[in-house]
């Protein structure tokens, strides 16, 4: 290759990682935003935990479909673009905040939902003990932990990926 098109390749991929960071960091805003306000807003001031709860299982869906197009893009930018640490970091991080959003969204959320509906009643007036309630505590324990990974996924991703910016507009 001559050193002109090797140029131009390194200009063309130059876009990258800023584009992969801002996607990243955008949806690392939102799912904050979503677990620290939404969810305690619609729980205190909605009429009732069955509507609250409502309310974030209708919202969940977007953030996991959105947290799965991050993640497959950190993929496709690192295997074009980045080289070294960056490329790994984005690579396997991406692969997780995917992994980590599909398994929440098509097999726990599915579960979700389908316990709420085999079950005649809202799920916070069962008995505490009940096996209904019990396997709803744990479906929900496991979005919440397949959340939180994802989202501390992204954020040493986002950190890689800013250190790389900041290192190469030094260069």
């Amino acid at each position: 290759m001559s050193e002109r098109t090797t140029d131009a390749l390194r200009l063309r991929s130059g876009w990258s990682t800023p584009v992969a960071a801002s996607l990243l960091s955008a949806w690392l805003g939102a799912a904050l935003y979503f677990t620290v306000v939404v969810t305690r807003a619609a729980f205190a001031v909605l009429p009732s935990r069955t509507v609250a709860g409502a309310l974030v299982g209708q919202t969940l869906p977007v953030l996991f479909d959105t947290g799965m197009v991050v993640g497959v893009i950190l993929v496709i930018v690192a295997r074009i673009a980045m080289s070294g640490v960056v490329r790994s970091t984005s690579l396997t991080g991406g692969v997780a905040i995917l992994a980590l959003s599909a398994l929440a969204r098509f097999a726990i959320l599915t579960r979700i939902e389908a316990l709420r509906a085999s079950v005649p009643t809202p799920i916070d007036s069962l008995a505490i003990a009940d096996p209904a309630r019990r396997t709803f505590g744990e479906l929900h324990a496991l979005s919440v932990g397949a959340l939180g990974l994802a989202m501390l996924t992204g954020i040493v991703v986002a950190v890689v990926l800013a250190h790389s910016l900041s290192v190469a507009s030094h260069d």
